[in-house]
């Protein structure tokens, strides 16, 4: 058996109807030339041959008596292929739009915890001709980076693929759950674990934080207006800022990978502060549309990953950080400098505490208290009462430069699909993927149902800061100093005179 850590625990917890808390992706798939075969059966006995290489499809939750701890996971011995990989056809005429919307239904609709949990979805009927393959796995087991290294179990760097050394033959157990007296002692063993490495950190702690308050004094004496945007203390109130349902609306946008780092070099930011930049844009005109663009600026809650180099394990090793948007700030090249002001400030902020950051910590009746907070969130009206913290979910992970194969078939692009949470109706995710990046957005259908405007918006804000990038020097070029003009000669005229 393996522990949930306290941040994979919370993703459990935390899950209600209104809120399932499942990450996937959309991948459109180009067939091979002249396929005549059955996709959904090559697909499904693909993945069949590949599932020991990622142990997010082979485990399962094994819950601790009276909710006392978190859980743990151990092995399915039994996994039922046909119940994790689906097949569905789009009705007439299959188009783009009617993909995205089913992608959206499904996104949904909880993952069953008595199994492993993730699903794999097989869709054709598109006019393109092309299939469609929509994943979803729940975040618990499973963070951006680790999603990559699954990717890598199931994806192919050529359409004839590779062969995959079955796995070992095991002994079985033979019982569907542990038992209670096995899981009771791990919990206890467990929890005082995670009490004895909160103690052996508090010194570091607080020594940290006594030298940000004095950084945060210091900035605040100077100027009071930049402390607050740089630190981001409260965001406005937004219609993203709503408790949610369950149904769910999504939009997938592609901007060329190139002409993005073309605009961090020329304007001498990072490749996510212009991801930022684009998302701050298309957000301030879809809110100004409807008169509701605040005045002050709305705050990004983004993702910070705390895996050191080379690891793959198929958990969470997360934090998190808040960005103003700069978007009260009309010009999109002056908001650009201040987006990255201000992800620069809290990077600062993260990377002098990242060593201290626990992604396990004490979970006694955590099932309890934590399920209940969510309820209580969820239902009860607080978010509509107490200040947001943030206003929209950004996240940002490097994929493949190169292209990937499913099954033989050619993946033309790589749209995650997120999770959207109570306070927070509208999460943007995008992946780079082979020369592309794609967005993808994903919100509370009620809250937010009109997603593909500000997906199209995105895509018109990329081409204003590509046209104010031919107009603006590059950040650090030097400014040309006109040329003296030589002393014209003195005439015998004008000598005379």
């Amino acid at each position: 058996m393996k522990h949930l850590s306290g941040v994979d625990a919370t993703f459990l917890h935390f899950e209600t109807t209104e809120m399932p808390m499942h990450v996937g992706s959309l991948n459109v798939l180009d067939l091979p030339e002249g396929y005549q075969g059955d996709f959904y059966e090559d697909a499904k006995a693909c993945l069949a041959a590949r599932l020991h290489l990622a142990t997010v499809f082979t485990r399962k939750l094994a819950l601790m008596p009276f909710d006392m701890s978190n859980p743990v996971w151990v092995e399915d011995e039994d996994i039922d292929i046909d119940y994790h990989v689906r097949h569905i056809t789009l009705p007439q005429p299959g188009t783009n739009r009617q993909l995205q919307q089913y992608v959206a239904r499904l996104h949904s609709t909880l993952l069953d915890r008595s199994r492993p949990l993730w699903e794999f979805f097989i869709i054709d009927g598109l006019k393109s001709g092309q299939v469609a393959l929509y994943t979803k796995m729940h975040h618990a087991g499973i963070d951006g980076q680790a999603g990559i290294e699954v990717g890598k179990a199931i994806f192919d760097m050529a359409p004839t693929g590779r062969v995959v050394k079955p796995p070992r033959p095991r002994a079985r157990r033979s019982s569907y759950q542990l038992g209670v007296a096995e899981l009771a002692g791990a919990a206890l063993r467990n929890t005082a674990a995670q009490y004895i490495k909160v103690v052996k950190l508090m010194p570091a702690l607080g020594s940290a934080a006594r030298g940000l308050a004095q950084r945060g004094d210091a900035a605040a004496a100077k100027d009071p207006r930049s402390f607050a945007r740089r630190f981001n203390l409260l965001a406005p109130r937004t219609p993203f800022n709503v408790p949610i349902t369950n149904q769910r609306s999504f939009a997938g946008r592609t901007i060329s990978l190139a002409e993005t780092k073309q605009l961090a070099r020329h304007f001498g930011v990072s490749l996510n502060d212009v991801v930022m930049g684009t998302i701050s844009g298309a957000l301030r005109r879809y809110l100004a549309d409807s008169n509701e663009l605040p005045a002050k600026s709305l705050v990004a809650g983004v993702p910070v990953s705390l895996r050191e180099a080379g690891d793959s394990t198929a958990n969470n090793q997360v934090t998190g950080m808040t960005v103003s948007l700069a978007s009260d700030v009309a010009d999109p090249v002056e908001r650009l400098e201040q987006i990255a002001l201000s992800s620069n400030a809290s990077k600062s902020v993260v990377n002098r505490f990242k060593p201290l950051i626990l992604d396990d910590f004490p979970s006694f009746a955590a099932p309890w208290f934590m399920s209940g907070m969510a309820s209580l969130i969820g239902r009860s009206g607080l978010v509509n009462v107490l200040p947001p913290m943030i206003n929209v979910a950004i996240s940002n992970v490097q994929g493949a430069p190169f292209p990937m194969y499913f099954a033989g078939a050619l993946v033309t692009c790589n749209y995650p699909v997120s999770i959207a949470a109570h306070g927070t109706a509208l999460n943007v995710t995008v992946q780079s993927y082979n020369g592309r990046m794609d967005y993808g957005l994903i919100a509370c259908r009620r809250a937010v149902p009109d997603v593909i405007e500000i997906g199209d918006y995105m895509l018109a804000e990329h081409k204003l800061l590509m046209a104010r990038m031919q107009e603006t020097p590059a950040a650090g070029a030097a400014i040309p100093v006109p040329a003296k003009k030589p002393a014209a000669k003195k005439t015998r005229a004008r000598a005379t005179a």
